[in-house]
């Protein structure tokens, strides 16, 4: 039995209501690994300093990616975790998991690592926290053995996530399942050898209720939407009134666009001035649903900030249908990859890399023309260059 460490900084993390890792650390605290870090993670809180060291290059045979190495600058004071890497391992679409994969899964890891697990990463992995160099292959091995295989992880095509989508979603607009999974499969070189300039995320959402967080969080968004008109069943809308939803101000005077109106037996709605929020359909769940026409609107450029600050993705494509074998999204991922991958810099986000050479640029690099729903904002520059015109009239003079 492990001696009981002391934690009297880290014993504040487990106040107040909310779980807590640190308590989750504790139940595994019999274990050599999670016994040190909890002592090093202590060592951090008093020293106000973290004493993990960058982990430089480590992985398993044949893959770039999928490993995070994690070293400690106090190895002779914390042994079992002098080695403390990271496992992305590739999710099933949506989350969904027999018990029996879980259970596999566990004893892999309880065999060859921490036991610690991180169910999800941000990224959307599944998170084995706490590995020497010795086990990486044995464990990866084992995993691959079963099934499983590794997710991205450096400057390659991190793996794809996706929302719960038509499983058990009745608005999503698209398969995010089929589409996640296939993505997966037609990019295995980009997720597991890096060569991009920085990191590239796919994450897809069924609707514009975004449950994945796309637009926030992924380089290239694919979100459900409609380009028809929104079902209504008014039958329904009436009987939302009549159990006490006022619809003039839960809905009408929610719309960004006040698009729609209610004349206190009819719901009107102003589709093209529809800018699919999503938020009426979600309070008349059972009286509006998505229109018939249904595909996804592709957009890029977010990130978390690092230097330069957050960005939401902006809309690249305004409607694509999101049918297999997707060839459509494939093209324009392989154009935007040729372009940045040609002229990006060390670490530059597609975002940022489309923020220094301009949209136009970025736009003829990649073949695509430029269409309204691409403007974020008006103009603030009032100096309008004709550079055509101003090419024929040299060429006259």
């Amino acid at each position: 039995m492990t001696k009981e460490r002391k934690t009297p900084l880290l014993d504040e993390l487990e106040q107040g209501p909310w779980p807590s890792f640190v308590t989750e650390i504790k139940k595994e605290a019999d274990r050599p690994m999670a016994h040190d870090l909890l002592g090093i993670l202590e060592r951090s809180y008093a020293d106000r300093v973290s004493h993990w060291k960058h982990g430089g290059l480590v992985g398993v045979m044949g893959y770039g990616g999928g490993v995070i190495g994690r070293y400690s600058d106090l190895p002779e004071e914390f042994p079992a975790v002098k080695e403390f890497h990271t496992f992305r391992v590739n999710q099933p679409s949506a989350w969904f998991y027999t018990s029996d994969a879980l259970r596999t899964l566990c004893d892999i890891w309880e065999k060859h690592g921490s036991g610690l697990t991180n169910m999800h990463g941000s990224t959307g992995d599944i998170i084995f926290l706490g590995s020497s160099s010795a086990a990486l292959e044995p464990c990866f091995a084992e995993l691959s053995h079963h099934g499983w295989d590794l997710g991205g992880s450096g400057s390659n095509m991190r793996t794809p996530s996706c929302c719960v989508g038509p499983a058990r979603c009745e608005w999503a607009c698209y398969d995010t399942l089929a589409a996640c999974y296939d993505i997966t499969q037609a990019f295995q070189d980009e997720l597991h050898r890096p060569f991009f300039p920085y990191k590239y995320k796919f994450k897809f959402a069924g609707c514009p209720n975004d449950c994945v967080a796309s637009i926030a969080r992924s380089d290239c968004s694919i979100i459900g939407t409609w380009r028809d008109d929104i079902q209504v069943d008014q039958a329904k809308v009436g009987e939302y009134a009549r159990s006490g939803t006022d619809i003039q101000s839960e809905v009408c005077n929610l719309c960004p666009t006040r698009c729609m109106s209610w004349d206190g037996r009819e719901l009107a709605i102003d589709n093209s001035n529809c800018v699919r929020c999503m938020h009426c359909i979600n309070v008349l769940a059972k009286a509006l649903k998505p229109g018939k026409q249904r595909g996804a609107t592709i957009l890029v450029g977010s990130k978390a900030p690092i230097i330069g600050g957050a960005l939401l993705s902006s809309v690249l494509v305004p409607f694509l249908e999101m049918k297999p074998p997707y060839d459509d999204l494939k093209e324009l991922t392989a154009a935007i990859w040729e372009l940045w991958g040609e002229h990006g810099k060390n670490r530059e986000r597609v975002g940022e890399f489309i923020q220094r050479v301009g949209l136009g640029n970025f736009l003829d690099g990649i073949g695509l023309d430029p269409v309204p729903e691409m403007v974020m904002h008006p103009r603030t520059n009032p100096y309008i260059f004709f550079e055509d015109e101003l090419d024929d009239d040299a060429g006259n003079a």
